[in-house]
């Protein structure tokens, strides 16, 4: 057979990187890691080819070669779906859908011939050994979790790797926390399932031999979940790893904020190449922590957590949410103050969606305060599926005007400052990058000649050259990530007149 692997676009948000990504001349921030390693599961006759819609078009000549298509989107990528299987469906191809967006909504896509749901490595073979007997079913589901200690090395041949800023790997599954709100746990469990440490450095070997030398996301959802083997196995895997290679190869995961209890394991972190944690703070309001079940952010210092991280040596990206039942007019105001202390220059902020599948969705489904059964994926667009205790256009023009204070040239940069106070990365010698240098060439083009931020960004530079110049580049690459929110803040943040006029 062959089979084209496809991955929908992603929209214009926080997330794609989009605005940012022109500045070193790529086409997305990470691969299709899902699909990849699916295609390492299919049979080895098959042919295969991966198109990425962030990265290539879909022609019709792709359409005509194939046989079938393997479709892998998350939430926010749906209408990028809804199309590539309109496309499919019209060229005769047998469609085959998974992964996070097809499990939570299979109900959705009327026209996928198959459903492969939950994790492939239990639910693919099946599909394939009935495919090959040519009695394929419709659904394929499973509500066990399998060892991902079986998942195999994924098809890095099928990337054109130049075209991404960076590469991704994931070592662990499941989490062990209850946020209302959060689907992961619904995806995959709480009991925390991680690969082998030589399985990562078989999965990194891959990408070397492939001639990657530059970042690599950690995709888990809580890396630190299993410390102990984190810091008995893992960690000095990725140190005597990098050592060997004599690689600077730079990682970066999400986690929980109680990272700041272990200062061994930030050093080991920080030791084996990690640079960066994005961080789930969610609100300062505890009653919200309390309510929506994220407890463990709750009775503890968490601006003070948040220095202890910086000053650590690995920058913090946080998700901050507006919207849960407790929040009153004031939330607005301190998030604010909290971001702006924190020194957290990439802020996600979003008004609250209920995803299906979690205890937040089936609370408000039973009060029936849901407008849809579904949400966009997208909880940066201004929009909400949920029908809010505040009032709908008090929550809009909170965040609205919240947003636009945090993205504003001042206080974005304000921001920069702050974090570059407290943060201490090691003094390592990193291999000079042409890429780097051209997209510093393009930043003083577009930002300081062009853009309106200009003032500000000049006194930046001038400030971190003389006060923290070992952190110029982490400055440089925040400015151009400043420029990308704003243009995604003018896109989402309409006026209040076209708002008022527009459904939840």
């Amino acid at each position: 057979m062959n089979i084209l692997l496809l991955y929908p676009e992603f929209p214009d948000t926080f997330w794609s990187f989009k605005h940012a990504l022109k500045f070193v001349r790529k086409k997305a921030s990470l691969p299709p890691l899902g699909l990849v390693t699916v295609s390492a599961m299919l049979p080895p006759q098959w042919q295969k080819k991966l198109i990425d819609l962030n990265i290539s078009k879909l022609s019709q000549k792709d359409l005509e070669w194939a046989d079938a298509a393997f479709i892998s989107a998350m939430g926010v990528q749906k209408g990028s779906a809804t199309q590539i299987i309109a496309r499919c469906k019209n060229a005769g191809l047998r469609i085959v859908a998974g992964g996070p967006l097809f499990t939570s909504e299979p109900e959705c896509f009327p026209e996928v011939d198959h459903f492969v749901l939950n994790e492939a490595e239990i639910t693919l073979g099946p599909f394939l050994e009935d495919l090959a007997k040519g009695t394929p079913e419709k659904y394929y589901r499973s509500g066990s979790f399998p060892d991902v200690r079986l998942s195999p090395v994924p098809d890095w041949e099928l990337l054109d790797i130049k075209k991404y800023a960076s590469m991704a790997v994931q070592f662990s599954r499941g989490c062990p926390y209850k946020c209302d709100f959060c689907n992961v746990t619904t995806l995959f469990g709480h009991r925390i399932r991680t690969k082998t440490s030589e399985q990562i450095v078989r999965e990194l070997e891959a990408m070397y031999r492939k001639g990657w030398r530059e970042s690599v996301f950690f995709v888990d959802d809580n890396f630190i979940a299993h410390k102990h083997y984190l810091k008995k196995e893992l960690l000095p895997a990725l140190i005597a790893w990098q050592k060997t290679k004599k690689a600077t190869t730079k990682f970066y995961t999400e986690c929980s904020i109680n990272i700041a209890d272990d200062p061994g394991l930030m050093e080991l972190m920080v030791k084996a190449g990690f640079n960066q944690v994005f961080i789930g703070i969610e609100t300062p309001d505890s009653n919200a922590l309390e309510a929506c079940g994220k407890q463990h952010n709750t009775s503890r210092d968490m601006l003070e957590n948040i220095k202890r991280i910086q000053r650590a040596g690995l920058e913090v990206q946080g998700g901050f949410i507006v919207g849960f039942d407790t929040d009153t007019p004031s939330i607005f105001q301190q998030q604010i103050e909290f971001i702006q202390n924190s020194g957290i220059v990439t802020a996600m902020v979003g008004l609250l969606q209920a995803l299906p599948g979690t205890k937040l969705y089936e609370r408000l489904k039973n009060e029936g305060r849901l407008h849809s059964s579904s949400s966009t994926g997208d909880n940066v667009d201004n929009t909400t599926n949920i029908i809010p205790k505040m009032d709908i256009e008090t929550l809009r023009k909170g965040y609205r005007d919240m947003m636009n204070y945090l993205y504003s040239p001042k206080n974005y940069y304000s921001r920069i400052k702050t974090l570059l106070l407290e943060y201490k990365p090691p003094k390592i010698k990193s291999r000079f990058r042409v890429g780097q240098l051209m997209a510093f060439f393009r930043s003083i083009v577009i930002l300081g000649i062009v853009g309106k931020e200009r003032l500000q960004y000049w006194k930046m530079l001038v400030w971190t050259l003389f006060r923290q110049h070992h952190s110029l580049p982490l400055a440089i690459t925040l400015s151009i990530y400043g420029h990308h929110f704003r243009k995604v803040c003018t896109l989402h943040l309409k006026t209040e007149k076209h708002q008022a006029a527009s459904p939840v």
